[in-house]
């Protein structure tokens, strides 16, 4: 169990530990010090790197990933949840150091909010992100053949569609490619996205369902992102996840705790038995009378054990 602990939150332990006394840290300051010098120098952030600039905003990204090498690594395309009317990217930096252990490179993403476009901004704002990551794999040594995306809640709704949605969807037209912006980075790319596997988190997988849920439940959030329109079905049916699952899909594992009252635990068990019945390979990790998150820590050191499972089992680690 320990050697799971000191796997996953062995930078946060190394920071927190340099910052307390030597009285308090006294038989582990030297080790502590060591582990947050490594750290420290061990890796870098590039933040706020524009990839998109849509409806006069500049959306930005946060690449963090170890110093030196030059070899191709693998990337995780990570999204924040919020209900797509709150949250940041800042917010969710935490979330990724289980993969910088890895010696993963992550890409942290912002979009759009729904105060500021209503769906399916934030689903072709994702999309783009990731033609960033195409762009710019040579540069920042992203192995686009092992890209996995993930994130939270609407974080986890947005990775499923950033990483199941063909080119016929349409929603990726917005995106830099094979036109040259004044902001655009990288080479030009018009590649089909795909992505390696998605890890989705408690995420929204049926948008027309909660658009009909009771109040006090996601159905709140969901009406503010899909705003008043006529055609507000037809967006909520155009960025469900349910709706693209098709042979030939990237590996799907999905952490939903039993007892969510903000996404019914029945997105994830839906999303599962769709997936199988199209022979598309996937995992529900049911987290035993789990919410929205805040998991505990023993159930979280489980989840990230599967996730390290899940990984190597499609040959990711």
């Amino acid at each position: 169990m320990q050697q799971r602990h000191t796997w996953i939150s062995g930078i946060v332990v190394a920071t927190i530990l340099s910052l307390a006394t030597p009285l308090e840290v006294a038989g582990q300051a030297t080790d502590s010090a060591t582990r947050f010098v490594q750290v420290a120098t061990g890796y870098r952030l590039v933040p706020n790197v524009t990839y998109l600039r849509a409806g006069g905003v500049d959306l930005t990204l946060d690449v963090y990933q170890a110093r030196g090498g030059t070899d191709p690594k693998p990337t995780l395309v990570y999204i924040h949840g919020g209900g797509w009317t709150n949250g940041s990217k800042e917010s969710s930096a935490l979330s990724v150091l289980p993969y910088l252990e890895m010696g993963w490179s992550v890409v942290n993403v912002e979009y759009r909010m729904a105060d500021v476009a209503h769906a399916p901004a934030a689903v072709e704002d994702c999309r783009c992100a990731l033609r960033w990551v195409y762009r710019n794999a040579e540069q920042y040594n992203f192995d686009i053949n092992r890209i996995v995306v993930s994130g939270n809640s609407a974080g986890g709704h947005l990775s499923l569609t950033t990483g199941m949605l063909p080119a016929s969807a349409g929603l990726d037209r917005q995106c830099p490619g094979d036109r040259r912006r004044s902001w655009s980075t990288g080479n030009v790319s018009t590649a089909e996205l795909k992505v390696a596997a998605i890890i989705n988190w408690y995420g929204i997988t049926d948008v027309v369902g909660l658009m009909h849920g009771p109040p006090g439940t996601s159905g709140n959030f969901t009406e503010a992102w899909l705003g008043s329109g006529s055609d507000r079905a037809a967006v909520a049916e155009q960025v469900s996840p349910l709706s693209y699952v098709r042979p030939g899909q990237p590996p799907v594992l999905t952490i939903h705790g039993d007892a969510d009252s903000i996404v019914p635990y029945d997105h994830a068990v839906r999303l599962h038995e769709a997936l199988d019945a199209a022979g598309v390979a996937n995992e529900l990790l049911t987290v035993t009378g789990g919410g929205h998150g805040g998991f505990s820590e023993v159930d979280n050191l489980h989840i990230y054990e599967t996730i390290r499972e899940f990984l190597a089992t499609h040959q990711l680690n």
